[in-house]
């Protein structure tokens, strides 16, 4: 999901506050389908799918490194941060886990989707328009969740940034995205978007891909480590994922704020 954004140029601002991490036309691409985010055999089927991987994989390493041994609302008392959250597909899930969530996404279309389906389900979730370079919060948090964000935006060095200082100290952020590799563009894009039509055609641009590497040196570069990078693998037999050390096609990173 990306980040639509209204820039008003004015002389009197700086140079980055007119940066934007936006890209109208991915803003454009996820509103039209905005709809369909809870219809689990609609055009996010392959998300629902994901899912529970994700949940697990994020709730595990937040309990790890806070030291968390409740497993009632274990994430009770954690401030976290989902941007691009879309229609709340892991808002929604935190929160349940007892998480403070606030999640921010640039289409209008994705937060009236995600606010009315989580006041359906009585759930205080605290959502916003916004992209991190914009949000307006008096506040840093625990964790934030950069989940398939990251290959839609205009400016991946400006948007780490702008994710970072949104981050406590110690605090964790994760990032799960697609390598740049040919075994990507056959199995993202020509197999999940022109054969098996498990995604819209145009859902990704492998030019957007990064290879894990080339991220972990980004995130370097903003005082971060890595605690874990594993791979999100899709078993088409079984029709499930897991989580291996195949990073070719579909990664997650789990990075600490030093």
């Amino acid at each position: 999901n990306k980040y639509v954004d209204k820039i008003h140029l004015n002389c009197n601002v700086n140079y980055q506050s007119l940066m934007s991490t936006v890209d109208k036309k991915e803003i454009q691409k996820f509103s039209r389908i905005a709809d369909e985010w809870w219809d689990v055999e609609g055009k996010f089927k392959p998300l629902h799918k994901f899912n529970p991987l994700r949940i697990n994989y994020i709730k595990k390493t937040i309990m790890d490194h806070f030291k968390i041994s409740s497993k009632s609302q274990p994430l009770k008392n954690i401030e976290l941060l989902d941007i691009g959250c879309g229609g709340g597909l892991l808002s929604e899930p935190m929160c349940r886990l007892g998480a403070k969530v606030t999640a921010i996404d640039a289409s209008k279309k994705n937060i009236d989707v995600a606010s009315f389906h989580s006041k359906k389900n009585n759930l205080k979730i605290n959502y916003k328009c916004s992209s991190p370079e914009k949000i307006n919060l008096n506040k840093k948090f625990d964790v934030i969740l950069n989940m398939e964000i990251v290959e839609h935006v205009d400016d991946l060095n400006f948007f780490l940034k702008k994710s970072s200082l949104l981050l406590k100290k110690n605090g964790l952020m994760f990032i799960a995205t697609l390598n740049k590799t040919i075994k990507s563009y056959l199995f993202a894009i020509i197999g999940a978007e022109y054969i098996l039509k498990w995604l819209p055609i145009g859902t990704h641009d492998w030019n957007k891909f990064i290879k894990p590497e080339e991220l972990e040196k980004k995130l370097k570069n903003l005082n971060f480590s890595t605690k874990d990078i594993s791979g999100l693998t899709f078993n088409p037999i079984t029709s499930s994922w897991k989580r291996d050390k195949n990073l070719s096609v579909n990664y997650i990173i789990s990075t600490l704020k030093n």
